[in-house]
């Protein structure tokens, strides 16, 4: 939906594109592939940075000058609802040979395993494929390389490392490093600032650390700025509106209704604050065990609660002014408190941010109440 550069026959987006498709909900303009020269590629890949170079404005910074496969879509996803805490363990599920590095042939071992379980999907019965897939990727739809022009399909995007935890193991990534063939990839941005415009260097800790820790908070910033206008807060209003987005809440004047009411002395949310919140949301499923110890004690979780909560799950200690406008717009029945319903239920939406999976059920919704509306008044 959001891709616009054709390579080859394969479809690609650009770092632009990959913004715009989590941070907007539809592209700004119907989609006309592009076709890349070779030329043309060569010279957008020439110009990619190194990944020690890397900075939080470096989609921004190469906007329609560089090409994102469609795993590697997958794996940027990803990174933006990882926790920092799990950065670790993603890069240690990349270095299959344990040696703290990561080279271009074990990122690539991910595209082989989408490949080879696409491969086998095909010539399989398709209703077993489809239950495998279920199974052992946590995917609603058979894993590709590559996307074709005549093969566009909505998804809806577990979690990455699943796949790898569930599906893989030393042998099989060793088994697969040496029989994939990495003259039939095409390079490409992601893979360029990696590993070197020669594919030799190899990437360390610390430096796939700053690459996702880096993303994050370049999308967080797009976000923020949206609607902070140059500011330096934006509107604990306008912060209800960014965290229903990518929910499947169908009335969500309600909410907004409780800031404008609870809220009388607006003081704004700061980035810091921000950001703060988001990383917190990347930690939601250690949280929600911290939530359900105070349900199980019969204990009402306010506004002290949840910031302990918060601060043993994660280690993050969220401003009193972040938490006190948490709560003033998801206590819908303002007893103070917050249940399991009122927050976890609705953020867990909002982490799937980029499945896109939503709309549908946004737009039937929308459907059966404009039906209900004409019908009631006939």
């Amino acid at each position: 939906m959001f891709s616009s550069v054709e390579y080859e026959g394969q479809l690609y987006m650009t770092p632009q594109n990959f913004i715009e498709s989590v941070t907007m909900d539809e592209p700004k303009s119907r989609r006309h592939w592009r076709s890349l020269s070779k030329q043309e590629l060569e010279q957008i890949l020439s110009d990619t940075p190194p990944v020690w170079k890397g900075t939080s404005t470096l989609f921004r910074n190469l906007r329609d000058r560089g090409i994102i496969a469609y795993t590697e879509y997958l794996f940027l996803l990803c990174i933006l609802t990882k926790p920092h805490a799990g950065f670790k363990i993603a890069f240690n599920m990349f270095d299959a040979d344990g040696n703290q590095m990561v080279d271009k042939r074990e990122f690539l071992v991910l595209q082989e395993i989408f490949r080879k379980k696409n491969e086998k999907g095909r010539k399989g019965d398709a209703e077993k494929s489809a239950q495998l897939n279920m199974q052992l990727y946590g995917y609603q739809f058979a894993p590709v390389t590559s996307v074709l022009k005549s093969d566009i399909q909505e998804f809806a995007p577990r979690s990455y490392w699943d796949i790898l935890r569930q599906s893989t193991s030393q042998a099989l990534f060793s088994d697969l490093a040496e029989r994939s063939d990495e003259n039939i990839m095409i390079d490409t941005t992601l893979l360029v600032h990696f590993f070197g415009k020669k594919g030799r260097a190899e990437l360390n800790f610390d430096d796939f650390y700053r690459f996702m820790d880096n993303l994050q908070t370049e999308v967080l910033e797009i976000e923020f700025l949206t609607y902070s206008k140059g500011m330096t807060t934006i509107s604990e209003e306008d912060f209800a509106r960014i965290l229903l987005r990518y929910t499947n809440v169908e009335n969500t004047s309600s909410y907004l209704d409780n800031v404008r009411e609870r809220i009388a002395d607006e003081k704004g949310i700061t980035f810091d604050e921000f950001r703060s919140f988001f990383q917190f949301l990347n930690n939601l499923e250690d949280f929600a065990i911290a939530m359900q110890m105070y349900n199980f004690a019969n204990r009402s979780v306010g506004q002290d609660e949840f910031k302990r909560a918060v601060y043993v799950a994660t280690g993050l200690k969220l401003s009193p002014h972040l938490v006190n406008t948490v709560f003033k717009i998801f206590d819908v029945d303002r007893d103070d408190q917050l249940s399991h319903k009122e927050f976890i239920g609705i953020m867990k939406d909002r982490l799937h941010r980029g499945s896109r999976g939503y709309k549908t059920v946004q737009r039937y919704t929308t459907f059966k109440s404009c039906m209900k509306k004409e019908l009631s008044s006939r």
